[in-house]
């Protein structure tokens, strides 16, 4: 498990280096300052909650089921929120937005949330 996580961060770190750059230069030209900023949001949690698990990945030993539940909702949470902006800000280039992944955005701040909780608790637990 431990290794997968470790995968799945490394990857999502890099993703979002690529989405950073591509935003900071082939999007300026072509996205409004409002996309754009809702872009960077989208990377910037990316890049917070793919450090979170790293650190995780290197320090959980995953017999602990709160371990699974503060990882995967740390992933749900990237892919639902940040994946949901991403293509909600890149459709709109086309004019032709995709707004049905406007409901999804809240539901992966939704599990971000629950992922800091669950480790506050689980923080908490092990004092």
């Amino acid at each position: 498990m431990k290794e997968t996580i470790i995968l799945i961060a490394g990857i999502f770190g890099a993703l979002s280096v690529i989405f950073g750059a591509f935003g900071a230069h082939a999007l300026k030209k072509v996205m409004s300052v409002e996309s754009l900023q809702s872009f960077e949001t989208g990377v910037k949690y990316q890049m917070y909650h793919t450090i979170v698990l790293v650190i995780c990945g290197f320090f959980f030993s995953f017999e602990d089921p709160m371990e699974k539940y503060i990882v995967w909702s740390f992933i749900l949470g990237i892919i639902l929120f940040s994946g949901s902006i991403y293509g909600l800000t890149l459709s709109s280039i086309k004019g032709k937005k995709l707004r049905f992944l406007g409901p999804i955005t809240p539901l992966g701040g939704l599990c971000f949330i629950i992922g800091w909780l669950l480790l506050a608790f689980y923080g908490y637990s092990l004092a």
